[in-house]
């Protein structure tokens, strides 16, 4: 395991887990939050192995 210690903003810490997905890259780790655990659970899978550009323009589908 690799921990790297920072300061979690309460309101991040606060939403469910598995309200949040969590991807990272050598320079940035991105949580994208959704309404709930199914919204959540459809971006995984629709997502998986994209870069975080396609990502981030998938999630805008989410956002209304």
């Amino acid at each position: 395991m690799i921990c790297i210690k920072v300061d979690v903003p309460k309101e991040l810490n606060d939403i469910d887990d598995e309200l949040k997905a969590i991807y990272h890259s050598k320079d940035t780790i991105c949580f994208f939050v959704f309404k709930n655990k199914e919204q959540r659970d459809e971006f995984v899978g629709r997502t998986k192995g994209m870069l975080k550009v396609e990502r981030e323009t998938i999630y805008q589908e989410y956002l209304s």
